[in-house]
């Protein structure tokens, strides 16, 4: 496994704990050499690491503004007897104002800073009895860079925090978006099956209902019952295709014109006068196409057979270039295509949203002539290759 990558503020900060470390073992080094208050060097030096040690603990665990305030103070009282001991550790200070600036506003912290600056210059005058330029601009120079640095590590911290939230609502976006698309892939789904079941299952289902009603009336049922059995038959392998999302029973190993022919011979037990008329060459279709075009053909003389009360019904399937079209014509009593659910014999509108998603799905497009009285032609046209932007007319 890869190490874990480390951001620059938290590199600053670890850059920051060895500095202090240094400047603490380089100023005991010294005064360990000068040989001078070696017991309090010894004890101050320990109480001061251990004191930073109990900061580093409590910055891990987030703790408050008035306890880092302390906890400061301490330090900064540890520091001062440090440098009362030793001078070497008087560059001990230049840890101080990073500290200043990191823990404190920069109300409290430019002042604080200051008056290190002013202790430090103080401490080498007294330890040395003079003052030097060199005094005076080594304290003066490391807060000024104390100070720059520290601007420059909040700004960094501003940074990485900015970006750890944009990554967070990166993340929390692409959550969204994954959620959306498997709604979206559900009501899809949803919307499929839907389209099947209206016209393979729910046509067949509706034929039974009117070959039953038929045959009640009849003095001889058996024509009727014997239709209604195809039917549910048809209706059951319609099902169980459905579930097993398989190409049409109309359409397993035939093409689309003979598919056709056998949807209208079967309008022909209803006691309508269908003929089907194939024109142009035929030529292999795309699965889905022939699959969309079929069922608007079924849904269209579902529609016949349930609404229209038509006498004749033809159906035209023409080959053209590009594109291939199917047209179903009755003479039924017709209907308002701007309000379809308003016609004749309780229509709902469904069957024409189902045929438009279909040919939606395969670039086509679908026209709607019909006015009451006058009869209904429906025209169906599906690209051959690449798919254009779907419409439904009505005219």
């Amino acid at each position: 496994m890869g190490r874990a990558r480390i951001d620059a503020p938290e590199l600053l900060r670890r850059a920051e704990h060895a500095l202090f470390a240094a400047l603490l073992l380089v100023g005991a080094g010294q005064s360990w050499l000068d040989g001078a208050h070696l017991a309090a060097t010894v004890l101050v030096t320990l109480a001061v690491a251990c004191w930073y040690a109990v900061g580093m603990a409590l910055s891990r665990r987030a703790a408050g503004p008035r306890l880092a305030v302390l906890w400061l103070a301490v330090l900064t009282a540890l520091w001062a007897a440090l440098v009362a001991v030793s001078l070497s550790f008087v560059w001990l200070a230049f840890a101080l104002f990073l500290l200043y600036r990191q823990l404190l506003p920069d109300r409290w912290a430019l002042p604080g800073v200051a008056l290190l600056t002013a202790g430090s210059i103080t401490a080498v005058g007294l330890h040395r009895g003079q003052l030097d330029p060199a005094a005076v601009l080594g304290p003066v120079f490391g807060a000024a860079v104390a100070i720059v640095s520290t601007a420059v590590y909040r700004r960094l911290r501003r940074e990485s925090e900015a970006r750890a939230a944009l990554v967070r609502e990166l993340t929390e976006a692409q959550q969204r978006l994954a959620a959306t698309e498997r709604r979206e892939g559900i009501l899809a789904e949803r919307e499929r099956l839907a389209r099947e079941i209206h016209d393979t299952v729910a046509q067949n289902l509706s034929s039974i209902i009117l070959l039953l009603r038929a045959a009640r009336d009849a003095a001889d049922a058996r024509p009727q019952l014997e239709i209604a059995e195809r039917a549910a038959k048809g209706a059951l392998e319609d099902t169980r295709r459905l579930v097993r999302a398989l190409t049409p029973a109309e359409l397993a190993g035939r093409p689309l014109p003979e598919a056709l022919e056998r949807v209208v011979a079967d309008l022909r037990d209803f006691g309508v006068q269908a003929r089907f008329v194939l024109d142009g060459e035929p030529c292999p279709l795309p699965t889905p196409v022939a699959v969309a075009l079929l069922r608007v053909a079924q849904g269209a003389l579902a529609n016949v057979r349930a609404h229209a009360a038509a006498d004749r019904v033809v159906v035209t399937l023409t080959f053209q270039p590009g594109a291939v079209r199917v047209d179903v014509a009755d003479d039924g009593v017709g209907f308002d295509p701007a309000r379809p659910a308003a016609g004749a014999s309780s229509g709902t509108g469904l069957g024409l949203s189902a045929m438009s998603g279909r040919l939606a799905e395969v670039g086509g497009t679908l026209v709607v002539e019909s006015a009451p009285g006058r009869g209904t032609a429906i025209s169906a046209t599906a690209p051959l290759s690449a798919p254009a932007e779907p419409a439904l007319e009505a005219a």
